[in-house]
């Protein structure tokens, strides 16, 4: 975790207002909606952009989501640190500041996932760019073969027909080479995109479990034990044990590990069984099934001669 034991600022003023002023730190005016060229690019896709266009655009108003989300953690953990502190009870105001500290990390992890999602979002954009360029070809194939339609039905006899029929026949070619590089791309993209956000979602989920079960470490900390009026509290007896559990936290995310998960073997195609009744003959040429490889469903010591089910 890239901060120190404590979340609290150290040149807070001494009029009580530091508080409120890192509460809303991170609130911005909201930005005046203008008239602009890129507003109308939605209406302006060619048709065989249109919907992955607006599936990136619902995309970037996810990442949005994630990165407020990830600012009002922050801004939540420095508010229970500093109320923490004003309670006058040394275990709370530990606990609250150390608890604090895991909860502003988390707001970290949700900002590094917001950053993924936008990764996995510019990786879709390379598909969208792909079939705006591949709309021309289909539209102007569909042109040729439409002229050609027509002219067939006035004038069967003329001699612009061969020569549109040769232009479609260009067409045709170069709208096939187009077609297979889109469908080449979008096998590829759409597996690295998805390959992205879900590494990152369980990268996310991964270390917000760790730094969870060590806030439930901190909270045993706190005894709660009901006392009576009057009765003293004794001081707090577990402040290095809190520190040492923000250590440990810190540990654990810098040790943590994909558990084998890479972008390389996630998107690698899946091996095929192998089946050991393929190939296997004896000296005349006849199948051999493996020793011992009975058929379900019948007597024993009768063997399988070729591929079951299949």
């Amino acid at each position: 975790m890239n901060r120190a034991l404590s979340i609290r600022s150290s040149n807070r003023s001494s009029t009580g207002n530091s508080s409120s002023t890192t509460a809303n730190s991170h609130v911005t005016p909201a930005s005046r909606k203008t008239f602009s060229l890129s507003s109308l690019r939605g209406t302006i896709q060619p048709e065989l952009s249109k919907r992955l266009y607006r599936l990136i655009k619902s995309e970037n108003n996810l990442v949005s989501a994630h990165e407020q989300a990830a600012k009002e953690r922050v801004s939540i953990a420095t508010q229970l640190s500093e109320w923490g502190e004003q309670t006058s009870d040394d275990a709370i105001s530990d606990v609250s500041d150390k608890i604090g500290v895991l909860l502003s990390e988390m707001g970290e992890q949700e900002d590094n996932y917001a950053h993924a999602l936008d990764d996995s979002r510019g990786i879709l954009k390379t598909i969208r760019n792909t079939e705006k360029s591949v709309q021309p070809s289909r539209d102007g194939k569909t042109k040729i073969a439409d002229e050609i339609m027509k002219l067939k039905s006035k004038d069967p006899k003329s001699e612009r027909l061969v020569v549109l029929e040769q232009e479609l026949v260009r067409a045709e070619a170069e709208n096939l080479v187009a077609e297979a590089q889109l469908m080449n791309i979008t096998r590829q993209k759409l597996k690295e995109a998805y390959t992205a956000e879900f590494l990152a979602t369980i990268e996310r989920a991964d270390k917000q479990i760790i730094l969870a079960r060590h806030g439930l470490r901190l909270l045993q900390l706190l005894d709660d034990t009901p006392v009576v009026p009057g009765d003293v509290r004794a001081a707090f007896p577990h402040a290095s044990q809190a520190r040492q559990i923000l250590n440990d936290a810190e540990d654990d995310l810098r040790d943590w590990r994909p558990n084998g998960l890479t972008t390389a073997n996630a998107t690698s195609p899946p091996s095929s069984p192998v089946d050991d009744t393929k190939s296997v003959v004896d000296g005349n040429g006849s199948p051999i099934t493996p020793k011992g490889k009975e058929v379900e469903g019948r007597e024993p010591g009768t063997v399988e001669t070729g591929l079951s089910g299949v």
